[in-house]
């Protein structure tokens, strides 16, 4: 775990579980959610249809494609900033993560880092999921990791999904316990 900008335990707990695709977002970012008693999206719900077939004919999206999505998607996490809230969003820039705060200030980031055979492992074996495996490469090259001034904690994918959890709520000093 590395913990990249400083962050402090204060309820209520706003988050972006982010990483490329197959990092296991969803997953651990469901089990996130439970343990913070807080409601669960994820970003994939936020697309487009025309996103959506894009993504799914293989084509990468552009800036232009993101800006509307991520606009949903902060709009969201804004509306539940007082109560919380995790969603599983890629993420993969630095300009979507400031635009994703810029609406949600107490914005929070767990990033799920690890191999690129990791991913494609994980990517290859799911079923009824719109993004192919061919993707993975170009989020591999566009992912930018955290800067040390981003509320971020990095984690390794690789671990069980309990155990990164657990994991970013000691990085945060919370147990996810209800107070």
């Amino acid at each position: 775990m590395t913990q990249v900008g400083g962050l402090s335990a204060a309820k209520p707990v706003v988050v972006v579980v982010m990483g490329v695709s197959g990092s296991g977002k969803t997953t651990v970012g469901t089990r996130l959610a439970a343990r913070l008693e807080v409601e669960f999206a994820d970003a994939d719900e936020f697309h487009t249809a025309p996103n959506i077939a894009k993504m799914a004919a293989g084509m990468p999206l552009s800036d232009d494609d993101r800006w509307p999505w991520l606009d949903a998607i902060g709009s969201w996490l804004q509306s539940r900033s007082d109560n919380g809230a995790v969603v599983a969003c890629s993420a993969l820039r630095r300009r979507y993560r400031d635009a994703l705060r810029e609406q949600a200030p107490g914005l929070r980031f767990l990033h799920l880092e690890g191999s690129r055979e990791l991913f494609g492992r994980r990517v290859q074996t799911r079923s009824h999921h719109f993004m192919p495996v061919s993707l993975l490469e170009s989020q591999l090259a566009a992912i930018e990791r955290p800067g040390p001034d981003e509320p971020a904690i990095c984690v390794d994918a690789s671990l069980s999904p309990e155990a990164i959890v657990d994991t970013f709520l000691e990085a945060i000093g919370g147990s996810g316990q209800p107070s």
